[in-house]
């Protein structure tokens, strides 16, 4: 069969062609080998299938393959497809013949319990377990989401470059490269060139890699991580925390929607999820800190909020919790000061539930070039260094807001996970470039 005519089974649509003859393609996820009878557990990307081997129903050649046959050999296997509860996902197979395609030699990663350093060390294997496999076809779920949100929502996608030549950030966080005879950065953020773009279509998200050289060996940490980030022209920061809100509201059931059979392999608590509720708490941070007092965390107004900090600010709350009007002081010199109080930034972080942190931060943007200018001399820059954004002042400057979303903190507390290093298919850590 060519073109149209020619179709493909995978394991995850068994129920649609549940007394079919079909041919599957994958790898031995497990072999259970008897006498009369053998036992090959497939997986084919999609899910797995029990495929039972007997000699009354496959040929001779395809029943003898159970002496070779050996963990993650890849295999093509053709039989008829029936309902079986017991069986993983409830549909097995009756093998009519198979072929080996490749033997695989003894796999390093067996039934026996790993140390994590060693599963890192063989993360391009690890990805084919249960675990793995859940969390990643999450990942994907919640990817798809965030592009569903913006784009159904008439927002526009404008990438940004990963090579910047100043800092959005800081400068302590940093990656440095030569980049033909001068210096330049990996990207810390988007944000910058996004609101470049808010200013010629309005609306407009980025979405790609950013990198900060954090020298954290936390949990919460990595080196390189996924980040989207919309820009709106003329929201001030309520209207931005109503975007945060219902952007996030609408990750979560997307995940309840499409990914429970995963989050169930995880065993996360689904209920923790399905009481999330809109609209989502809103906090000063001066309120924070008085949440923090309250609880026995001796705080001062000023200092900036530490993981177990906001541990215990987002703890108090069954939803993600929105604080707002950080001391301006501690926050980046593109935030707006607060109208009422020049002593706060309009700026935002929302905080997850469970104790899984920041997962967006965010604010108004400064519109007035010359209060932007003051405080980039103040951080030790030049105009020059910002020269083109200050253009964005220079020709037409307008309210603006905007934040970012680190989709593995996400991904993390979705899956309720303890550590982020499993977030992504190969994570970068301070002590981590392999595989």
């Amino acid at each position: 069969m060519h073109g149209k005519d020619m179709k493909e089974y995978f394991i995850q649509n068994a129920k649609e062609f549940v007394g079919e003859t079909v041919t599957l393609k994958g790898w031995a996820y497990n072999v259970r080998k008897g006498g009369k009878i053998w036992f090959l557990l497939l997986r084919d990307g999609t899910g797995i299938m029990q495929c039972v081997v007997t000699k009354f129903d496959a040929d001779e050649a395809s029943f003898g393959i159970k002496t070779q046959i050996t963990q993650e050999s890849s295999v093509i296997v053709t039989g008829e497809v029936k309902e079986e509860p017991r069986s993983p996902g409830g549909y097995e197979m009756l093998v009519h013949s198979m072929e080996l395609v490749a033997v695989a030699d003894d796999y390093p990663i067996s039934k026996k319990e790993h140390g994590t350093s060693y599963l890192m060390d063989n993360r391009h294997l690890w990805l084919r377990s249960k675990r793995q496999h859940a969390i990643i076809r999450i990942r994907h779920t919640i990817v798809k989401a965030i592009r569903d949100y913006f784009d159904d929502r008439d927002f526009t996608l404008v990438d940004t470059p990963i090579f910047q030549k100043a800092a959005t950030e800081g400068t302590a966080t940093l990656f440095e490269t030569e980049y033909f005879g001068e210096k330049a950065y990996l990207t810390q953020s988007g944000q910058l060139y996004g609101e470049a773009g808010a200013a010629a279509f309005g609306k407009i998200y980025c979405f790609g890699p950013t990198f900060r050289a954090e020298k954290s060996n936390t949990r919460r940490h990595l080196t390189e991580f996924w980040m989207v980030e919309p820009e709106m022209a003329y929201y001030d920061l309520d209207m931005n925390m109503d975007v945060a809100e219902d952007f996030v509201f609408y990750i979560v059931s997307q995940v309840l929607e499409h990914r429970r059979a995963e989050l169930e392999t995880l065993e996360r608590d689904i209920s923790k999820l399905e009481s999330i509720q809109k609209p989502f708490p809103r906090v000063s941070y001066t309120d924070a800190v008085q949440i923090l007092n309250d609880n026995g965390v001796e705080f001062k107004w000023g200092d900036d909020f530490g993981g177990g900090d906001e541990t215990i600010i987002s703890s108090q709350f069954d939803s993600p919790v929105m604080v707002h009007r950080y001391p301006s002081a501690i926050k980046a010199f593109y935030m707006k000061r607060d109208p009422e109080n020049d002593k706060q930034a309009m700026a935002l972080d929302m905080l997850a539930p469970e104790g899984y942190g920041e997962i967006i931060g965010g604010s108004q943007r400064e519109d007035d070039i010359d209060a932007l200018v003051s405080r980039i001399k103040a951080d030790g820059a030049t105009e020059e260094d910002y020269s083109w954004y200050l253009d964005l002042r220079r020709y037409g400057s307008f309210p603006h807001s905007g934040f970012g979303l680190g989709v593995e903190r996400v991904v993390s507390w979705l899956c309720g996970l303890q550590h982020i290093r499993e977030t992504i298919p190969f994570p970068r850590t301070i002590t981590r470039l392999n595989p």
